[in-house]
């Protein structure tokens, strides 16, 4: 029997409107649970007009019936997690006994965006594009065994001493390595500030894994959310240019503390076209107007650093990959409402590398950046289909464009969003039915 969960990841780079898809889904799930990344993430959700940006706390603790987890594959930044806590009770979204944190999560201090900070901008240091949030520094130390953990945090003699030994370290670092000996760290007072913010986060941590698996024991249904997306994977996405933990399905596993077997359905979103924000390869990228427009029409900044996300052509090749490595049944279509104006729309069916064809994604970024996209031309539309919820309504154009999205990517298009509102999603008839077996 199939089990009662489902994973929603990114199928690209990032930025393809997970936010608003786990939230969609969220009312038919008894818990939504974050499994990698930290607070770089930024899900946004748009419910009647007003807007909420989650970075840490899983999108469904949106859902009044639905309990948020943050699980042990992510990295907490406690005083980040308590703003986004205080910023939810201003807007009225209950957390009280329904968002908890993995006791076994590791934890982000200062010092940790001092290091990635200092390593962006070294000299002759090859830039990652990263947010400065202490991320890959944090799972670092994990990888080192040398990190602190949510539990951790708990124990005042513990966290003084981690932070004593860590600071002598970090700041010796970053003097010898990067030259800015001159930006030090105060133990003491960052000891003060943690152990504050420590007893804050105190009612939110529990043994999530346990609770996990309990919440399936019971026969109730749980959504795992992916950060990032699939290229900015760790071992699967366009390394070096990747973020620092497992985005893919795999990770839900390993990132929450339940078996393999407990992995249902997985479904996959992307955009209608392509984004990406920050450094590294992107091989249908649009370097004209048309990119300019793409931005300008899909709002393409980030929703936590702000950054003009760069814009390119739906990339099927890269979508197959992605299909392929997280196992995706189900896809999701966002911003198709973003490609109304075009007259033309271009989608990448091939690359030709060194005068060879292929359809294979290179492991090397050297091979990546000499990609030439081959490219199919499709029709446009150029009607409005903001707000359409019924597939038989789209335009003749972009119902083609859709099935050959489908047809050439090896998954089923399950939902397509054609706005940015909760309201503005068209779910398939298959899609709802498949929903409904998980939940029942």
């Amino acid at each position: 029997m199939r089990a009662k969960t489902a994973v929603v990841l990114g199928a690209q780079w990032g930025d393809e409107g997970k936010g608003k898809i786990v939230d969609v889904l969220s009312e038919r799930f008894a818990a939504v649970a974050r499994y990698a990344g930290g607070h770089n993430a930024g899900h946004t959700v748009i419910i009647g007009g007003q807007k909420f940006v989650l970075q840490l706390i899983p999108c469904g603790v949106l859902r009044p019936g639905c309990k948020g987890l943050i699980g042990n594959g992510v990295v907490l930044d406690p005083i980040a997690f308590l703003g986004e806590v205080d910023k939810l009770r201003k807007l009225h979204v209950a957390v009280d006994e329904r968002l908890f944190v993995s006791n076994r999560a590791q934890v982000i201090l200062p010092y940790h965006r001092m290091i990635e900070l200092a390593a962006e901008m070294a000299p002759g240091r090859q830039k990652i594009g990263t947010t400065s949030k202490g991320i890959g520094p944090a799972y670092e130390d994990k990888m080192a065994r040398s990190g602190l953990r949510v539990v951790d945090l708990l124990m005042p003699d513990l966290l003084k001493t981690h932070i004593e030994e860590a600071c002598a370290e970090k700041n010796a670092i970053v003097k010898a390595l990067f030259g800015t000996g001159t930006v030090t760290l105060d133990p003491a007072k960052m000891y003060d500030e943690y152990a504050a913010a420590a007893e804050q986060v105190r009612p939110f941590v529990a043994d999530t894994g346990r609770m996990l698996n309990d919440i399936l024991a019971a026969g109730k249904s749980v959504m795992f959310e992916g950060a990032q997306g699939t290229m900015l994977d760790i071992d699967h996405g366009t390394y070096p240019f990747v973020t620092s933990s497992s985005a893919t399905a795999g990770g839900a596993a390993i990132g929450t503390g339940v078996g393999p077997t407990a992995i249902g359905t997985v479904i996959s979103v992307t955009k209608a076209y392509v984004t990406r924000v920050g450094e590294g390869p992107f091989p249908t990228e649009i370097h004209d107007a048309v990119g300019e427009e793409l931005r300008a029409r899909g709002n393409e900044y980030g929703a936590v650093t702000g950054r003009p996300r760069r814009c390119g052509w739906l990339d099927i090749p890269l979508l197959r990959y992605s299909n392929q490595v997280n196992g995706a049944e189900w896809l999701v279509v966002t911003k198709l409402d973003v490609l109304d104006a075009l007259a033309e729309i271009h989608i990448c069916v091939g690359y030709e590398i060194d005068g060879k064809v292929t359809d294979e994604i290179p492991a090397d970024v050297k091979g990546l950046e000499l990609i030439r996209p081959r490219y199919k031309t499709l029709k446009g539309w150029q009607q409005s289909t903001e707000g359409i919820t019924e597939f038989d309504k789209l335009p003749a154009a972009a119902q083609e464009y859709l099935r050959f999205q489908e047809r050439e990517s090896g998954a089923k298009i399950g939902m397509v969003s054609t706005g940015p509102d909760r309201e503005q999603t068209m779910v398939l008839p298959e899609f709802a039915a498949a929903l409904d077996q998980i939940h029942g």
